[in-house]
C-alpha cells in the first residue's frame, strides 16, 4: 500500500486531482479491511447536544462530518458536526489502535466518522472528546467548499443545497428554525382545539384562489386534473360536515412567475373556525406571529438585510398591530378625491403616481394596482388592511352596503403575509360571485359541487391563509424566498 501522506490536498490542486487523491485513500481504506461506507453506528448523543449539555468525564459515542482538522503529527484536534451543532475531538496515536490511526490518516474534510471516547475540557476551555476508537462511516470523494467562504455563489447555493448546508452554519440555522417554527404552529393550533386534516392535491377544478394551475392527466380515470392552488373549498366542506376548527399545512402549486417572493411550489397554512369572523382570525394570527418571534427570534424586532448583507430596516412586531381601511390607505397616497373621480381620471392619476396599468384592467384592478405599488410595497411594520373591494375576494362576506368585504390583508415587510375572511356561507350569493369571477363564460371552471355543498348549510366562520415561506422570510430576515425553501425551483441548466 502506498503512503497516503505522499499525496495530500493542496489549495492549488484541481478538483480532478483532489478527487483522485480521495479515491486512492478510498482504496487504501479497503486494503486495511475497513468498509469506507460503514454500517449501523449507535450513538449516545449528537455533537450539538453534547456541547450544549457538556460535562467532563462522560463516556460518549457520537458521529458526524469532519469539518476541520488540526494535525500535529502524533496527535490531532478535529471538529465533528452536523447541521445542528459541532464539537471538538482529540486523537492521539497512542490512545487508539494502529488500525484506527491508519484509518484517521486516510480521512479528509467532509468524511463522516463515528467515535467513542471520554469528554474533557482543554486548557483553553474548549469542550472536547478524547477518542478511544474511530469508525469510518462514509468517505467523501469530493472536496468540501472553501472553509472560509463556504458557498458564496447564490446559484450554487440554491442548486446544490447540500454544499450550502455543510459549509454555511447561518443557512443551516434558518432551516432548523423553519422546522421548529412549523412544529410550533401546529402546537399553537392544537392547543386551541384545531384539528389537522389533509385535503386533495389533485383536483378536478382549481378553486379557492385566482391563479393559473399546473395541469395534468389521470390515465386510469381518463380525466384532466390540476394541482391545487389552494385547499380552501375542501376545508369548507369539512365545516359543512360538522368540523368546527380545522387547519391544513399544505403544499400549493401555481403556474405563475418566479421572483424573490414567489416560488411555484409553496407552503400554506389555512385554518377555519366556525362561529368566528375575520377579526377573531386577525387576533389569532397576531398572537401566533408574536409568539413565534419571541420563541425563536429573541424578541419582536426583526432586522432585515439585503442580499449583500447590508441592513435595510428593522421590523417592529410590538402589539397591537395597526388596522387600517383599504380605501383610506389609498387616499393617503393618491388623494382624498381618488374614489370620487371617474375611472378614466383614476387611470390618468396612475400616470402621475408612476403606477403601470394595462388597458384591459377593470377599474377595481386599477385601484388594486395603486394599492400594491404605493401602499403595500411601502408598508413594513405589521398592518391589517381591512374592508377590501368586494370584486377582489369572491369567497368572503360582503359588508353592509355591498361595496367591500369583511376581510383583512396582513402586510409586513412590503408583502402580503396572510389574508383572513369572514367566510361567505350563502350558497346563492356564492354562486353569483363565482360566476362573475369566471366572466359568465367558463362554466367548467366553477366548482358547482362546492356551491351545492354550501346548500347543506355551513356555519358562519372565520378563515385565514398564511404563506409559510413568506412568514419564515419575515421572521428570519431572509432576503429571498429561495433562502427559506430547501430546494427552490430553478431554470434547468443548458
Amino acid at each position: 500500500m502506498s503512503d497516503p501522506q505522499q499525496k495530500q490536498e493542496t489549495p492549488q490542486s484541481t478538483e480532478a486531482e483532489l478527487i483522485a487523491v480521495r479515491r486512492e485513500k478510498l482504496a487504501q481504506l479497503r486494503e486495511l479491511g475497513i468498509d469506507p461506507y460503514g454500517a449501523r453506528f449507535d450513538t449516545t448523543t449528537t455533537p450539538g447536544k453534547l456541547k450544549a449539555d457538556f460535562a467532563d468525564e462522560k463516556q460518549v459515542t457520537i458521529a458526524g462530518r469532519l469539518l476541520a482538522i488540526r494535525d500535529m503529527g502524533k496527535s490531532v484536534f478535529a471538529t465533528l458536526g452536523d447541521v445542528e451543532g459541532r464539537i471538538q475531538i482529540y486523537l492521539n496515536k497512542k490512545g487508539v489502535s494502529e488500525t484506527d490511526w491508519a484509518a484517521y490518516k486516510l480521512l479528509d474534510l467532509g468524511d463522516w466518522i463515528g467515535v467513542e471516547g471520554e469528554t474533557f475540557t482543554t486548557g483553553k476551555g474548549e469542550p472536547s472528546v478524547k477518542v478511544n476508537s474511530l469508525t469510518v462511516l462514509s468517505k467523501s470523494l469530493r472536496p468540501m467548499p472553501d472553509k472560509w467562504h463556504g458557498v458564496s455563489d447564490r446559484e450554487t447555493k440554491y442548486r446544490k443545497r447540500h454544499l450550502d448546508l455543510m459549509s454555511n452554519e447561518e443557512s443551516a440555522e434558518v432551516f432548523i428554525t423553519r422546522s421548529k417554527m412549523i412544529a410550533e404552529i401546529r402546537k399553537f393550533l392544537h392547543e386551541r382545539d384545531f384539528l389537522e386534516v389533509e385535503t386533495p392535491m389533485l383536483q378536478s377544478v382549481a378553486g379557492g384562489a385566482a391563479a393559473r394551475p399546473f395541469e395534468t392527466y389521470h390515465n386510469a380515470l381518463n380525466m384532466d386534473l390540476t394541482l391545487r392552488i389552494a385547499p380552501e373549498l375542501f376545508l369548507k366542506r369539512l365545516l359543512v360536515g360538522g368540523f368546527t376548527k380545522v387547519f391544513e399545512l399544505n403544499r400549493n402549486f401555481r403556474n405563475e412567475g418566479i421572483s424573490r417572493r414567489h416560488n411555484p411550489e409553496f407552503t400554506m397554512l389555512e385554518a377555519y373556525a366556525a362561529y368566528g369572523d375575520f377579526e377573531t382570525m386577525a387576533n389569532m394570527v397576531e398572537e401566533m406571529t408574536c409568539h413565534l418571534a419571541e420563541t425563536f427570534c429573541g424578541g419582536l424586532e426583526i432586522e432585515h438585510k439585503d442580499e449583500e448583507g447590508n441592513v435595510l430596516r428593522t421590523i417592529n412586531l410590538q402589539r397591537p398591530w395597526k388596522r387600517a381601511n383599504y380605501h383610506d390607505l389609498i387616499k393617503e397616497v393618491a388623494g382624498d378625491d381618488f374614489f370620487d373621480i371617474t375611472p378614466e381620471q383614476r387611470r390618468a392619476k396612475c400616470d402621475e403616481l408612476g403606477v403601470q396599468i394595462s388597458p384591459e384592467m377593470e377599474d377595481y384592478e386599477v385601484v388594486q394596482q395603486v394599492f400594491e405599488k404605493k401602499v403595500e410595497e411601502h408598508t413594513f411594520d405589521p398592518c391589517f388592511v381591512t374592508r377590501v373591494a368586494s370584486e377582489l375576494i369572491p369567497l368572503a362576506k360582503v359588508t353592509p352596503g355591498g361595496k367591500t368585504v369583511e376581510v383583512y390583508e396582513l402586510i409586513i415587510n412590503g408583502q402580503e403575509i396572510s389574508p383572513g375572511y369572514s367566510e361567505l356561507n350563502d350558497p346563492d350569493v356564492q354562486r353569483e360571485r363565482l360566476e362573475h369571477q369566471a366572466g359568465g363564460e367558463e362554466e367548467q371552471e366553477i366548482d358547482h359541487d362546492f356551491v351545492e355543498t354550501l346548500e347543506n348549510g355551513m356555519p358562519p366562520a372565520g378563515g385565514i391563509g398564511i404563506g409559510i415561506d413568506r412568514l419564515i422570510m419575515m421572521l428570519t430576515g431572509a432576503p429571498t424566498i429561495r433562502d427559506v425553501v430547501l430546494f427552490p425551483l430553478l431554470k434547468k441548466k443548458s
